[in-house]
């Protein structure tokens, strides 16, 4: 049964109901949109919502599919944006680790003292620095500071994860096509504040979370990653959190290890 709810899983995340599309000719790149506002999503969330829940504890489908880190390259040098507990700080740094993820972290700025995500960065001796966004007049001199640490440390590829102030061009013009944000929803449904409880008052049957590329507007630019999860009809905002957050895990550097492939031009 699990190989077979896999399979119709991805079955269907190649039907033309979910949208396919792909950012800059890419395949790498191909992802499915959200749809559960499609008119047949009644039909099809029972069967997905069973799939989702052979597949794993943690349920969810994931496009697109993940790809193993290719060794015959540099690893490419990340910084890493924070603003609390870090664990998709966390998450890179273990697939680093573990040699999943060709890659290496550079430096973490953080705009919080005293967080979660500075101990997790100095256990490894990587680099932290605070640039306190109340110390700064305006979100472009913040980003002019961030860029230059980033510089500082030959950073090849900007990572938000968590990092809750709104960047400037400054920022996305330093690293174009080379900053990526971790999202917890299904983009672009949901984008802004409170995602999950968004989706819990829309009475969605399936959420999610996205990596993106980073554009000026708020939680758009195109799509790298997505992983599709449902919504109990328990579901609290912490449970679903919860279980989003998994999949925030996994997602991010599969996304990081994309970003990269493209970039080497492998």
């Amino acid at each position: 049964p699990d190989s077979w709810g896999q399979s119709f899983g991805w079955w269907l995340a190649s039907q033309s109901f979910l949208d396919n599309s792909c950012y800059g000719g890419d395949s790498y790149f191909c992802y499915f949109r959200y749809f559960t506002q499609s008119p047949i999503s009644n039909t099809i969330s029972g069967a997905l919502r069973s799939i989702f829940t052979s597949m794993s504890d943690t349920p969810s489908l994931i496009s697109p599919l993940p790809t193993a880190s290719i060794k015959n390259r540099p690893p490419l040098t990340l910084g890493i944006m924070a603003s609390g507990s870090g664990s998709n700080f966390e998450a890179v740094a273990r697939s680093i680790e573990s040699g999943h993820l060709n890659a290496k972290i550079a430096v973490l700025i953080h705009n919080q003292p005293d967080i979660q995500a500075i101990d997790r960065a100095t256990q490894r001796g990587i680099p932290t620095v605070l640039l306190d966004h109340r110390n700064y007049p305006s979100r472009e001199e913040l980003d002019r500071a961030i860029v230059a640490t980033f510089q500082a440390h030959q950073v090849e590829c900007v990572v938000m994860a968590g990092w809750m102030r709104v960047v400037t061009q400054v920022l996305i013009d330093a690293f174009a096509d080379r900053v990526i944000n971790i999202h917890p929803s299904l983009l672009p449904s949901f984008p802004g504040m409170r995602s999950i409880e968004q989706a819990l008052a829309a009475r969605v049957k399936i959420t999610g979370c996205t990596v993106h590329l980073v554009s000026l507007a708020v939680d758009s630019g195109p799509i790298v990653v997505q992983s599709a999860v449902p919504v109990l009809a328990d579901d609290t905002a912490e449970t679903l959190h919860a279980r989003v957050q998994r999949q925030e895990h996994l997602i991010l550097p599969q996304a990081i290890e994309l970003l990269a492939q493209r970039l080497f031009v492998l």
